[in-house]
């Protein structure tokens, strides 16, 4: 039954009731009306207000459901689906916005994919070229600048030994950015000796200390969630470091029940009332590619907590802690 005449006979019905009681009941109508009869005429039609009112809410009362969930329905935080109740088009609108939910969540899902492998893609390219052109041309400058400091004199040797040294120092932060941008320790070693690096390479502001606690029993996940654990940890930690004004920072790594979780805890300022900015957003997005479930928090004892959970299949039980 539609809409349309699921309300018109909840109406027809509370009419004619009342319209039966009027003909068959004790009740009569006198010229001039009477006070006592204008009150029961008065109560009659609030209860049938009354009546009406609650029949419609019961029969509405899916799409209240339905309401709720289009205000608060995030395509990055995957949620229960409305469950189908009602009859008629309430049933087939409930039904029809869950497969809305489905179809946008996977279109969602195969964007940020083709967006994220880009991204890498573009990545590994910058940090090839970093590696090769500008790397090699450093390289040659440093050989350059050796060769004429140790054919000039002495006062102009020692300027040219500083260049030098700033020269060096140049290419090592160039090194340094390319294997941010291209993690190929995670290729070749996997995600614990990656992380390990990260944090190693980590530059840190006077004060901060970093640990580190890396399970021995780690199972296998695959280098797209691998990958995806590292960003969200190399997001993390540079947030920390850039914004927290953290003195402590522990990063660890433990199997669960059901797969394996990434925590970052710091001690620094928190989150306060900051809105969810777009580095947020971009763990959530990856951590989604992988099935993963990605939380940002206080922390027990103050500061910020980020917390990713990998599911593994139960029958993937290999270890890369030793790795």
């Amino acid at each position: 039954m539609s809409l349309f005449w699921r309300i018109f006979l909840l109406n027809a019905a509370v009419l004619v009731a009342a319209g039966a009681l009027l003909l068959l009941g004790p009740i009569t109508i006198s010229t001039p009306v009477l006070l006592t009869e204008a009150m029961i005429l008065t109560g009659g039609i609030a209860f049938m207000l009354a009546a009406n009112a609650a029949l419609l809410r019961l029969g509405l009362f899916p799409l209240q459901r339905v309401t709720r969930a289009m205000t608060t329905t995030d395509l990055l935080r995957p949620s229960p689906r409305p469950e189908v109740a009602g009859h008629g088009e309430i049933a087939a609108l409930i039904e029809t916005f869950n497969t809305m939910l489905d179809r946008l969540e996977a279109e969602r899902a195969t964007s940020s994919a083709r967006a994220l492998s880009a991204q890498e893609a573009e990545r590994r390219r910058v940090a090839q070229e970093l590696h090769d052109e500008v790397g090699q041309t450093l390289t040659a400058v440093l050989l350059e600048l050796k060769r004429v400091a140790d054919h000039a004199p002495e006062p102009l040797r020692g300027e040219l030994r500083q260049v030098q040294e700033i020269t060096r120092g140049s290419l090592d932060e160039i090194r340094r950015i390319a294997r941010r941008l291209r993690p190929g320790v995670l290729e070749e070693l996997g995600l614990v000796s990656a992380l390990t690096a990260l944090i190693t390479e980590t530059p840190t502001p006077d004060g901060l200390t970093i640990r580190r606690r890396m399970g021995k029993d780690l199972p296998e996940l695959g280098a797209e969630a691998e990958l995806v654990v590292y960003r969200i940890a190399q997001e993390a930690l540079t947030n920390t470091v850039r914004h927290a004004s953290a003195t402590h920072l522990e990063l660890s790594l433990r199997r669960t029940s059901g797969g394996v979780e990434l925590r970052i805890r710091d001690d620094g300022r928190g989150l306060g009332d900051a809105p969810e900015g777009a580095g947020l957003r971009g763990m959530r997005e990856r951590a989604l590619l992988i099935g993963a479930e990605v939380s940002l928090g206080p922390a027990p004892q103050g500061g910020t907590e980020v917390r990713l959970d990998v599911p593994v299949p139960n029958g993937n039980n290999g270890s890369n802690g030793s790795k």
